[in-house]
């Protein structure tokens, strides 16, 4: 068994209200290892998920960017994504998010690799505290909208047998996949079961949505990307009135979030 620990740093702005995370088989805050070259001698584990290496996290009111940590299996991580490499640069390293901002983003990723660490009795560390998670979720889901590749995976690195996407509202059952955001979405609007079949029914348009191929050009850069998840969320908004949409979401109505890093040059599509 490893720990595995997730961190955060302000998603490719200082300003950002996003956050970019990342995952580690070591405690940064002790070993503040300077470069991946360090880590691996060291033997341990770096997942960048989607971004550049950091030796250490930060974002405002987290000083060194520690959102949480839990006991796995460090074959079964490495199985899902491939550990200390750039995603650029490799393919095992994107786990299923193969095409960042179209499949989903670092948050996705870091969940994936984050998946060695559930057990029988406690579900897998995610990064639900970072910042922007909301909205991450709401549009590329926990793992991704690689449904079926994900499965795959699962099957292949951690012997997990298929879980089924339920449709909200049905009877729960212990194969439904993990769904942060519907968590989430049912606790805030508990009181309200209408607007939460509502939001929830408008959530798989969404990633419906999301998952087609716009005609013409391929693949969309970041700032089209940007612009079609903001005009997504602005439905959510629409749907939801602005106490609910802040409460649901953590940001104003109308707050231009952009999920999609633009410094990141994404290999050809997969």
């Amino acid at each position: 068994m490893s720990t595995f620990y997730a961190w955060v740093v302000p998603a490719y702005t200082s300003g950002s209200p996003v956050d970019h995370t990342w995952v580690t088989t070591y405690d940064s805050r002790r070993n503040p290892y300077p470069d991946v070259a360090a880590v691996i001698n060291a033997g341990e584990a770096n997942w960048y998920c989607w971004g550049s290496f950091h030796p250490h996290g930060g974002t405002p009111g987290n000083a060194d960017g520690y959102i949480g940590s839990k006991s796995g299996v460090r074959k079964i991580a490495d199985c899902l994504v491939q550990p200390n490499a750039d995603c650029n640069a490799s393919a095992a390293a994107r786990g299923t998010i193969f095409n960042y901002g179209i499949d989903g983003v670092c948050h996705q990723l870091a969940n994936q690799v984050l998946y060695a660490t559930a057990a029988a009795a406690s579900p897998p560390l995610t990064v639900k505290a970072a910042r922007g998670y909301s909205v991450s979720t709401f549009l590329y889901g926990t793992y991704g909208l690689q449904h079926a590749a994900w499965q795959s995976k699962l099957q292949t690195c951690a012997g997990v047998k298929p879980m089924t996407v339920i449709p909200s509202g049905a009877e729960e059952r212990m194969d439904k996949m993990p769904d942060d955001f519907e968590d989430h979405a049912r606790e805030v609007l508990a009181d309200k079961p209408e607007l939460l079949s509502r939001l929830l029914s408008l959530r798989t348009e969404v990633q419906a949505f999301a998952t087609q191929k716009m005609p013409g050009f391929y693949p969309p850069d970041a700032a089209f990307l940007n612009a079609r998840n903001q005009h997504l969320l602005d439905q959510a908004a629409a749907l939801l009135g602005p106490e609910d949409f802040r409460n649901v979401f953590g940001i104003e109505p109308g707050e231009r979030i952009d999920l999609v890093d633009p410094t990141i040059q994404r290999p050809p599509e997969e």
